[in-house]
């Protein structure tokens, strides 16, 4: 991304060339989500996004914390001890986790695949919980390292949203902590991260006001800034007659409060909108609430950036409820003298898992939550503004009940001339916490960050190369796998395979002396301050030559014995088995694949990625394989049936791959494409009809595909001559005169053609 500051394109550097731990931090407004987003597109790693709570792992497009690493509600004492039970509080420690926190064996594949951990909204991460997953990846990877030798990427302002700990938590944790926030963890103590803060704000652009804010935020706040704030105290300031300005709160009663009353206030009918749910979608993490009471005039904010093309709306733009029917809401935007309509949204409920063929970690859509993505906005906490940008704003901050609370609420305007105070700011209450001030103390310098990144990618090539001709784990697993046919209770079905795993077991340990020689030398060719890549690419690619063909035929003899296997009865756990052989032994030719395109890029000096680290051959590696030993198992075993119903004996069904993230209007495109019918689409992507017939429509706007493709010849005539002369903004004029004979998604559909 071109539009990237410095520090930005060192985290990206870091993250795909380094296996080093950051913490990224920011002001508000510095483009932290942005480049949240830029990362998960391009990173070539085996990526998680986790976050504290349901909201926020919903907004990043992850899971929550405590679902990924199954862990439970409460403190955790980073040791062995026996539990503590208080009359409020419970306790975990290391014991307690391994014994009783049983995790799934999809979660374990994933955690066992995992290569960057990102952890955002880390502000409200305890330090507890942050040794407790510590504590979960190192056990589940079985690797005595910090975060089981994941990379971890933090995100977040530790000067917005802080850990909540009670009391009488704290009265327990406090022999163990130093302090609530993250980086007082044992973990992050001992294994600091780098520390890299984005300083370019794309929010404001008012140098007086970046100046206040800069001040508020550590805590150097002066009379004068003070006196600048309070020029805009007014305490009268008559909300009703001044549309378009919202109200920053401390409190939810407060805001809800204001809310309702001014839709009370408003005359005309109120219209309920109601969610549409499909799937699995927990009610804890509804992004909304399930039912949006609305009248025309109401005051709303959308809470999600416009995705189409037209960009008409962002995260916490204002505008006002223009009409209103059964399917079609329409906002007005005084400001630019415009309506819009607004569409449905998706969020989705997702879970990670990993893809058996490319063996690379892919999310599962398990449910979908459409709703508009609007609320009322006559009043709003200052924790919910959080992400949020306004243009007017007045602040009752009279309140303010935690550090950096009155710098977030005034960080969400764009500039001063949107700002109304309606008390004035006191001295008091307002100074960020002493412990985030001193922590801040740690951010990189440049020249620290430019001779860090230099010495880690180099240690990065050197690991990522030597761990792809490290077959010692593999061979072991193969020798274990060999031992099993003596104690083996499977009876005969088994032990006639013995010959076969001994002869593959000697295969796998002929490689391990000359590999170990080859890792070695690369020892060596890495001492040098300045490694001579060339030399270092041609001996890979020897290396490559040398092993490439007995581990190629290693996985043809597991995928061989898998199909032989599948079609004995009464033998899953020996089926099981050599799924695991075959997931590691897959995932080993893959790696040394990936290797040899690794020091392709580096000696072309291009920016090491997922683009640079795939290819056709890599991706359908697996699949093809396959394809050759089924097709050749057919023709050896003509005389075998049922076919189809051995292929599935110990298997779960498969799971339709899910490819590079695309847009959701992509996605319903590409299955149209396929000749599925609307319904037919909606069942496979877990939406409604209503959504797909959305996404027809624009569809049909962009020319992408033509509206007789939808709809007969005699429907299209007939809304034609229904819509000849019609002028209106709103379809509802329309939809009341004919009724029934035309759907709203006919009516949509029709009018995205003109």
């Amino acid at each position: 991304m071109e539009s990237l500051s410095a520090e930005a394109n060192y985290v990206l550097q870091f993250i795909n060339q380094t296996n080093r731990s950051i913490f990224l931090t920011g002001k508000a407004g510095t483009g932290k989500t942005t480049l949240l987003k830029e990362i998960i597109k391009s990173t070539h790693k085996n990526c998680v996004v986790v976050a504290p709570t349901g909201i926020a792992a919903l907004n990043a497009g992850g899971v929550t914390i405590h679902s990924m690493f199954q862990l439970p509600f409460g403190g955790f004492i980073p040791d062995n001890s026996s539990p503590q039970f208080l009359e409020n509080s419970k306790f975990e420690t290391k014991a307690t986790l391994r014994r009783h926190f049983k995790m799934s064996g999809l979660k374990k594949t994933v955690i066992q695949n995992m290569e960057l951990l990102i952890i955002d909204e880390v502000s409200m991460l305890r330090s507890d919980l942050m040794d407790a997953i510590d504590f979960m990846l190192q056990s589940v990877r079985r690797k005595n390292l910090p975060f089981g030798g994941v990379q971890v990427l933090f995100i977040g302002d530790l000067l917005q949203l802080p850990p909540i700990i009670r009391e009488e938590e704290w009265r327990t944790l406090r022999s163990y902590y130093k302090g609530k926030f993250f980086f007082h963890s044992h973990v992050i103590q001992q294994n600091p991260p780098l520390y890299i803060e984005l300083s370019k704000i794309f929010r404001q652009t008012d140098e007086q006001f970046i100046s206040v804010l800069n001040n508020l935020r550590n805590n150097l706040i002066t009379q004068s800034d003070i006196g600048i704030l309070n020029q805009f105290v007014q305490p009268n300031f008559d909300l009703k007659a001044n549309k378009g300005y919202i109200t920053l709160t401390t409190h939810n009663v407060k805001a809800d409060a204001i809310n309702s009353q001014s839709l009370k206030d408003l005359k005309g009918i109120t219209k309920v909108y109601e969610t549409l749910i499909v799937g699995d979608f927990p009610e804890k993490i509804y992004p909304l609430e399930e039912k949006l009471e609305l009248k025309v005039g109401a005051q709303v904010m959308f809470i999600k950036n416009d995705l189409s093309f037209d960009k008409n709306y962002f995260n916490g733009k204002m505008g006002s409820i223009k009409s209103l029917s059964d399917e079609e809401i329409m906002v007005h935007f005084p400001d630019e003298n415009k309506t819009i309509e607004v569409e449905r949204y998706e969020w989705q409920n997702i879970r990670y898992y990993v893809d058996e063929n490319t063996k690379e970690i892919t999310e599962e859509v398990l449910g979908t939550f459409t709703h508009y993505p609007i609320k009322l906005a006559w009043a709003i906490t200052v924790h919910k503004s959080q992400g949020l940008t306004f243009d007017k704003a007045a602040l009752d901050v009279s309140q303010v009940f935690l550090p950096g609370q009155a710098y977030v609420a005034l960080s969400r305007l764009r500039s001063l001339n949107g700002l109304v105070l309606l008390s004035p700011l006191q001295m008091n209450g307002i100074s960020s916490d002493q412990d985030v001030m001193h922590y801040a103390e740690n951010k990189a310098t440049e020249a620290l960050l430019e001779n860090a990144l230099k010495l880690e990618t180099k240690n990065f090539i050197l690991n990522y190369l030597k761990s792809s001709f490290d077959w010692t784990d593999l061979a072991q697993e193969w020798r274990n796998h060999q031992f099993s046919y003596n104690e083996n209770s499977e009876l005969s079905a088994k032990s006639k395979h013995a010959l076969w795993a001994k002869k593959q077991t000697e295969l796998i340990e002929n490689l391990l002396e000359p590999s170990r020689k080859f890792i070695a030398q690369l020892n060596t060719l890495f001492k040098e301050d300045e490694v001579d890549f060339n030399y270092v690419f041609d001996r890979i690619q020897a290396a490559h030559s040398y092993f490439f063909k007995p581990l190629d035929n290693l996985v043809y003899e597991i995928l061989w014995k898998l199909e032989e296997v599948i079609r004995i009865k009464k033998v899953k756990a020996f089926y099981d088995e050599l799924v695991v052989l075959e997931t590691l032994q897959v995932k080993a030719v893959l790696q040394l694949m990936k290797a040899k395109l690794l020091i392709e890029t580096v000696v072309k000096g291009e920016t090491i990625s997922k683009e640079k680290l795939s290819s056709e051959a890599i991706k359908f590696y697996k699949i093809r394989k396959l394809e050759i030993i089924r097709e050749e198992f057919k023709n050896l075993n003509v005389t075998l049936i049922e076919d189809e119903v051995d292929l599935e004996r110990y298997t779960k069904k498969k799971k339709t791959e899910k490819v590079q993230k695309k847009s959701t209007v992509q996605e319903t495109y590409e299955l149209w494409l396929e000749k599925n019918s609307i319904k037919e689409i909606a069942a496979m992507r877990k939406l409604t009809t209503q959504t797909i017939g959305t996404h027809i429509s624009k569809l049909i706007e962009t020319e992408t595909i033509s509206i007789s493709d939808v709809l007969p010849e005699e429907k299209i005539q007939e809304l034609a001559l229904a819509f000849k002369g019609y002028k209106e903004e709103t379809l509802n004029g329309l939809k009341e005169q004919y009724g029934d004979k035309f759907t709203w998604d006919e009516l949509k559909m029709f009018k995205a053609s003109l």
